[in-house]
């Protein structure tokens, strides 16, 4: 059967981008870049996000365009006789479905801050107030249950559609819509009164704040933000590589979806710091930013609860355009391994998927006794970490070898299938750059996501 392609090119750069635009380069990137002396860690960042993002992403898309499968058999069809690489598809597979066992849940929390906005849920509450809303909405499993179920069916559906009909279509108008409401947002928060001291705070490098901070310290966030902002080595985006054709090289094609992915980033950036500098907030970090500082934020500005339904829309945009591009990963790993139509796979998966993400549910209630990492920790905890600090920088560094040892594809394969078409290409030279230095890289991010978090 013939595989299906992406209808346009702009289709398979805003699908990419709508896989690396997670939550967590929404609420994260805004929260480290004001701790490492904002437009300082800026550029710190930016030099890793090409240095050490861009190859693997190539990579990945290489892996998927020359094998024209999803990484539960693009290693199978690549690798040369006699030598063994299946171990690569098992660390993509359980990657997809790890990631989905919590993110389906924070996406329905998305979804349910939209409708709480709207309906002026948070109107006349003060932080306190607002802070327990978020937790009576935790505490509660049904709601909960019944988000992350709405989140798994919604994605599942687009994807029943087909690639085409289905992903590329609704993915291109969430991610337009996605980036049509950051600058409005952006604008409006820019304009408010107060909000110059946020700007100049975030966009005014002070070199100063990044040696207060430690050198090494904001060199190693940055190190990590960059690798784990595009959601690389576990086969995400190498699908969407098997959907395209060979007319453009895939080096600039990576370029265009890292601008996008920073962009949103810095953005997010711009909508949050002058809002919370304006009204005397400090910017803090993860959850609480999002579900408690915010809302409040909106609830102290004229037509806060219209600013502050929009900005739910925009994350709860950039959620699922997450959750689509990982379900179509899915429903290809059972197409691919068991030639089943889309149709059974979407079923079966649907099922699985909310099955699995019913740990994380109750890790927050139910089942809040359980503490992998001590006092405060949760089952969401414990399986970001498996997909974090495990196996994406363990399927990245597979990624590698793959296309540069000559027991995988090797370099000279990568190398050509990667330049194939016009447009920029992937230099020779960094051959010594990404077969010895760079796996040494991503090695010590691993072992240094053990130190912070068992030893820090």
């Amino acid at each position: 059967m013939e595989r299906e392609k992406f209808s346009s090119r702009l289709g398979f750069i805003l699908i990419s981008a709508g896989c690396a635009i997670g939550l967590g380069n929404v609420w994260r990137f805004p929260y480290i870049v004001g701790e490492y002396g904002g437009a300082a860690f800026v550029l710190i960042y930016l030099l890793f996000l090409v240095a050490l993002g861009l190859p693997v992403v190539v990579m990945e898309f290489a892996v998927g365009r020359a094998s024209q499968k999803s990484a539960a058999l693009s290693f199978d069809i690549l690798k040369p006789e006699k030598t063994k690489w299946p171990w690569g598809k098992y660390i993509a597979i359980a990657g997809n479905y790890l990631l989905m066992m919590f993110y389906t849940t924070v996406a329905g929390w998305m979804i349910l801050y939209f409708v709480k906005m709207l309906l002026g849920d948070f109107v006349g509450l003060d932080a306190g107030q607002v802070e327990a809303r978020f937790g009576s909405m935790l505490a509660d499993p049904v709601l909960m249950m019944a988000m992350m179920v709405i989140v798994v069916l919604l994605g599942f559906a687009v994807c029943g559609m087909g690639l085409q009909n289905g992903v590329e279509k609704i993915t291109k108008g969430m991610m337009v819509c996605l980036l049509l409401l950051m600058v409005v947002l952006a604008g409006h928060s820019m304009m408010i009164k107060g909000g110059g001291a946020g700007l100049e705070f975030y966009l005014k490098p002070d070199f100063a704040k990044v040696r207060e901070a430690g050198m090494g310290e904001a060199v190693f966030a940055a190190l990590g933000q960059s690798f784990f902002t595009l959601s690389i080595g576990i086969g995400a985006l190498a699908i969407f590589g098997s959907y395209i054709g060979k007319e453009k090289r895939l080096t600039g094609e990576a370029v265009s979806v890292l601008c996008l992915d920073t962009l949103v980033a810095f953005m997010a950036g711009l909508i949050i710091f002058p809002a919370c500098f304006a009204y005397g907030i400090q910017p803090d970090a993860g959850p609480s930013l999002i579900f408690i500082t915010l809302p409040n934020v909106f609830n102290h500005m004229a037509g806060g609860r219209l600013w502050g339904g929009l900005f739910f829309l925009f994350m709860s945009f950039a959620a699922m355009s997450t959750v689509i591009a990982v379900f179509q990963n899915i429903v290809s790993f059972a197409t691919d391994l068991t030639g089943c139509t889309v149709k059974k796979a979407v079923v079966c998966n649907t099922v699985l998927v909310i099955l699995l993400s019913i740990p994380c549910v109750l890790g927050f209630n139910l089942w809040s006794g359980f503490m992998p990492f001590g006092q405060g920790s949760n089952v969401l905890d414990l399986e970001d970490f498996l997909v974090s600090n495990n196996l994406l920088p363990v399927g990245s560094l597979v990624y590698l070898l793959f296309c540069t040892c000559r027991y995988g594809w090797g370099f000279e394969n990568f190398l050509k299938e990667a330049n194939e078409g016009t447009g920029l290409k992937f230099p020779k030279w960094a051959k010594a750059y990404v077969s010895y230095v760079l796996p040494v890289v991503i090695l010590v991010i691993f072992l240094q996501g053990y130190w912070a978090k068992f030893m820090g």
